[in-house]
């Protein structure tokens, strides 16, 4: 007798999936912007080059350098504020290739200056990355609208990148209306002589590897709150009293500057539109730039707040996460990030404490989201594997696309996947509002893909963001096209929770 054999396939149930979610393109779109140029220190290629500038613009008559100053000044007064003035303040910081004996008239001065300057458009290339944050200033708004800043990498000659602004306002119905940028770029003025905590200088110092005799001596001599100025001054005295030959010795000095000049701080005029303000990199760890930064309106222990942006300096060959600190967006600092959890790109900082520490989410292996917990926001050293990919949209990996929100169903987090010919698309999972560690929830398909107006551009197929902020029972989303534009999304937040498988 035969007997008959059941289909295994059969017995199989198919499991019902939720409909696939989407966000809605609602805009406006940003794309960039050349006609936003800064006034920039220009760098001849050798010291005897700009020796020889100087010395040509020595040997004009009175009247020559009246005339060309008056030249270039007319020309380009109409493009930046306070022309002259920077022109002079260049002409300060190169005094140094004049002999000691010439006496020169303000008006040459100022040309020598101009001579040693130089346009440069951020936004020449590329406005994208965007991440959102609630405005430290809500008044005068309709009923329901909120006020934002958003904050774009803008990248210019030579791909270098740095961080402008725009601002506007999302209505009560959630439509985007954006300010009008002002006429004028400016960076910020660098605060001359910073303050250190000794604690935590040595600290980073300890973790960077510079740690010998010569440190210790230096450190102990430092106040526990001390100025550039103290450093400069215990560095130089401690350094006369060592063996000129101690390698030792040079190596350490090398470290301690650099570190110093690492942690830094900057100051906009507070009359200066913050569409106006651009954060250029000036530092050797970023001076290929400052990218992708990842804005979150942080709640401290008092119930107040700070703005924190976690991004990456590039150097032109290693990339690595740095921290960067404002509460008005007009006084920024800059401070590094250590650990041996501190590397690759990405990293996005919870907006408060969860039990009383710091959360981060990273992607240390460049394929998974990690998280990691920290005591100190400074330093970070043990990532645990949160999510790694699971869906053909992003099989080749995974990265987190801005700092987590704050929902009732728990923590929303926008993702970014890579899949096939290397194509971006944008998701979300969500984590147990206590534990975050618990992933509780997940898109399956993408929530945003590159359509066919968005594929073409710097990066072809690439739709990314570096933050969403949440207006109500809605997330709004500005995301980059291509490495090229920005615009702007929106979804119904609880139908993307609902939407978690």
């Amino acid at each position: 007798m035969t007997v008959a054999r059941e289909n295994p396939a059969a017995k199989i149930m198919t499991i019902p999936t939720r409909p696939p979610i989407h966000a809605k393109r609602i805009g406006p779109t940003l794309v960039p912007d050349r006609l936003r140029v800064l006034m920039r220190p220009f760098y001849p290629s050798s010291d005897d080059i700009a020796r020889r500038i100087v010395t040509r613009v020595l040997a004009l008559s009175d009247e020559a350098v009246a005339r060309l100053l008056s030249q270039v000044l007319g020309e380009f007064e109409d493009r930046h504020e306070h022309v002259e003035k920077f022109f002079r303040t260049r002409f300060a910081q190169v005094r140094h290739y004049l002999d000691e004996a010439w006496e020169t008239s303000s008006e040459r001065q100022a040309l020598i200056g101009a001579h040693f300057t130089h346009e440069y458009s951020p936004e020449s290339t590329a406005l994208f990355n965007p991440s959102i944050v609630p405005h430290p200033d809500q008044s005068g708004l309709p009923k329901g609208a909120l006020r934002f800043i958003l904050s774009l990498r803008a990248t210019g000659e030579g791909h270098i990148s740095s961080i402008t602004f725009r601002t506007g306002i999302v209505s009560a119905h959630h439509r985007i209306t954006l300010t009008p940028p002002g006429p004028f770029v400016t960076e910020p003025e660098r605060v001359p002589n910073p303050a250190y905590d000794k604690k935590l200088f040595a600290s980073k110092l300890q973790e960077a590897g510079v740690q010998n005799d010569f440190c210790q001596r230096v450190l102990g001599q430092l106040p526990e709150a001390f100025i550039l100025d103290d450093l400069h001054r215990v560095l130089t005295a401690e350094r006369r009293q060592t063996d000129p030959a101690d390698a030792m010795a040079d190596r350490a000095v090398r470290g301690i500057l650099l570190l110093a000049e690492s942690n830094y701080e900057v100051h906009f005029s507070p009359g200066s539109r913050i569409t106006q303000r651009v954060l250029f990199p000036s530092t050797a760890s970023q001076r290929n730039g400052i990218e992708d930064a990842r804005f979150v309106r942080f709640q401290n222990d008092d119930g107040n707040f700070t703005y924190y942006a976690t991004y990456t300096a590039y150097n032109g060959m290693i990339t690595l996460p740095q921290l960067l600190e404002t509460p008005d967006f007009v006084d920024f600092k800059f401070t590094t990030l250590n650990g041996p959890a501190v590397q690759n790109k990405g990293m996005a900082l919870f907006p408060r404490k969860i039990s009383g520490q710091f959360a981060m989410l990273s992607r240390q292996d460049d394929e998974n989201i990690l998280l990691m917990f920290s005591d100190n926001i400074h330093f970070w050293q043990t990532p645990k594997l949160l999510l790694p990919p699971a869906q053909p949209w992003e099989f080749i990996k995974m990265g987190n696309c801005g700092s987590p929100i704050e929902t009732e169903a728990g923590w929303l987090v926008l993702s970014h996947g890579v899949g096939a010919m290397r194509k971006y698309c944008l998701g979300a999972f969500l984590l147990d509002l206590n534990d975050p560690t618990r992933v509780i929830g997940r898109l399956r398909e993408p929530l945003l893909s590159p359509n066919e107006s968005e594929r073409e551009g710097y990066v072809p197929n690439v739709v990314y963001t570096c933050g969403a902020l949440r207006h109500g029972r809605e997330l709004i989303i500005p995301y980059g096209m291509s490495d090229y534009a920005t615009s702007f999304a929106t979804v119904s937040l609880d139908e993307l929770l609902a939407a978690m498988e």
